[in-house]
């Protein structure tokens, strides 16, 4: 069996358009799709999530950023 990789963005999800293959008018062959696997959008998406979630905790929007370093500096004293 040939097997020939193509990489192409998807710009519409109702159409995948392939063009410039190296088959031959009227050959038979097989498609299979496959998602690439891209850890850093997944974990980017994790974290962005994480934020929107902590941000829409109650009272999150009043702590002042002066507050959030001394909270950070008390945690490197180890207090």
């Amino acid at each position: 069996m040939n097997v020939y990789k193509k990489y192409i963005t998807i710009t519409d999800p109702k159409q995948v358009i392939l063009f410039d293959l190296p088959f031959q008018a009227g050959q038979r062959v097989e498609i299979i799709i496959l998602a690439e696997e891209n850890p850093r959008a997944s974990i980017s998406k994790k974290l962005i999530d994480l934020f929107d979630k902590t941000q829409s905790i109650p009272g999150v929007q009043d702590i002042s950023k002066a507050e959030i370093a001394a909270e950070i500096e008390a945690y490197r004293r180890g207090e």
